[in-house]
């Protein structure tokens, strides 16, 4: 059993002082406040929340799509055009490199577990791997190596859109008919039977657009265990689509025809009417919101006011992980409400400061989302825990609330010292363990990928 001691620490009643948090096999055992400095001062203690949204291959384009493209009107469809380019270059290994690199910066970003939304399942070409969950299993191998906490979710995705063409020449590694993705997504549930007792499976239909109607309809009940995700209302030409050819805007078609509920994860959700808004809080599903990746494609700006008003679950994902920085998607959530309504401090209550009621929202949202027994400070959670460096001149003074308002608003993810992942200390000092080696091989990627856009 190891015991780590904190000058002070978010519990689930509030904060508390000089606290000692017992961790055993990967789980809080027991929680103390009041007591005795035992060895170093961890300083700030904090949940580490999960990242219920990423893409991970996608890191390695991070910054090479800025220039305009031959369309005056650049948009999202233009970005996703070169994403298929690019990732038709991608091996197995590529991928296995990228992802445990993505997971590290996720880890020292202060996230404790991440959900990867894997939809790049075959070869180019659209070949199946001999070994049908080949590239599931190099999300696994990724997840050994950085220690990461992992939800893993195999994405069904069987056509181009919902006249049900087929998919395109950069869609079809991604391609599987509702019989052979069951498979795929078995073969994956035992490739990750090699991680720690804190994995969790999952399962998702890609969208609206990419799943027959049927198949949406029957989801939850053919995969009855763990988070269901699926994109919805990311893009007015999604919304238009779905509405030209179903009769009915996405999220509404949703609610009539999935039995959404609690198990759900619903990503993005920028573009919905109030009354979407208010009825798909009412279900208990998580609105899974990416506002770095948001701005970056110019998807629309979440309706978080109305949202957390309509007592709405919450959490954040780094998606395309053009960035990945936990204090920088708080921020962007919040100022997207700043700068669309004209006014400050919007999700802030009398009760609780602006970055305590986001990060609150954000660590049930997110272990919601994942299945995942994490978010408080508690005996029984698994130990994803997040230490701020409170000698650091932004925290300097400051504690509760003020402290975490100054960490998202006036600081950044350079303040995040130490961070656990069920138990696994993996972030330490501000790096992680194995960076040098995940560094390297990331590199390696990055320079064979040279050319690729």
């Amino acid at each position: 059993m190891e015991k780590l001691w904190a000058s002070e620490a978010l519990l689930p009643n509030g904060w508390a002082r000089d606290v000692t948090v017992a961790v055993d096999a990967g789980r809080i055992a027991a929680v103390t406040a009041n007591t005795p400095r035992s060895g170093a001062d961890l300083g700030l203690l904090l949940p580490a929340p999960v990242n219920v949204h990423s893409h991970a291959f996608q890191r390695a384009m991070a910054g090479l799509t800025e220039r305009r493209g031959p369309d005056p009107r650049d948009s999202f469809w233009t970005w996703r055009q070169l994403m298929f380019r690019f990732l038709d270059r991608l091996t197995p290994d590529d991928v296995q490199a990228i992802t445990a690199f993505v997971q590290m910066e996720m880890l020292e970003a202060g996230y404790g577990a991440s959900v990867e939304f894997h939809y790049l399942h075959h070869q180019p070409g659209g070949v199946p791997y001999d070994d049908l969950a080949e590239m599931s299993g190099r999300i696994v191998a990724a997840a050994e190596q950085s220690g990461a906490g992992l939800c893993l979710v195999p994405v069904h995705y069987q056509y181009g859109g919902c006249d049900m063409r087929d998919l395109g020449p950069g869609q079809v590694r991604f391609g599987n008919d509702a019989a052979r993705f069951e498979q795929l997504h078995a073969a994956a549930g035992k490739a990750l039977r090699a991680l720690p007792a804190d994995h969790m499976l999952g399962a998702a239909p890609h969208s609206l657009r990419a799943v027959r109607r049927e198949d949406l309809g029957a989801f939850a009940s053919r995969y009855p265990h763990g988070p269901l995700h699926m994109h919805l209302a990311e893009q007015s030409p999604e919304v238009d689509e779905v509405q030209a050819s179903w009769g009915a805007r996405p999220v509404d078609w949703a609610l009539d025809h999935m039995g959404l509920d609690d198990r759900w994860c619903l990503i993005h959700c920028t573009q919905m009417t109030p009354n979407e808004t208010q009825s798909l809080a009412a279900t208990g599903a998580v609105a899974g919101l990416c506002p770095i990746t948001e701005s970056s494609l110019g998807d629309g700006i979440f309706d978080g006011v109305r949202w957390f008003d309509a007592g709405g679950a919450v959490a954040v994902g780094s998606d395309s992980n053009i960035r990945i920085s936990l204090s920088e998607e708080l921020r962007t959530l919040d100022y997207s409400q700043r700068l669309r309504d004209g006014t400050r401090a919007a999700l802030a209550t009398e009760q609780a400061s602006t970055a305590r009621r986001i990060l609150d929202a954000v660590l049930a949202g997110g272990a919601q989302a994942a299945g995942r027994d994490s978010g408080a400070i508690a005996v029984g959670q698994w130990a994803d825990l997040l230490a701020l460096d409170s000698g650091s001149i932004h925290l300097e003074g400051r504690s509760g609330d003020q402290a975490l308002d100054s960490w998202i608003f006036a600081g950044d993810d350079r303040l995040v010292r130490d961070v656990w992942s069920a138990g696994r200390h993996v972030v330490q000092n501000g790096a992680h363990i194995r960076r040098e080696a995940i560094v390297a091989a990331y590199r390696k990627v990055i320079k064979s990928l040279g050319d690729a856009l």
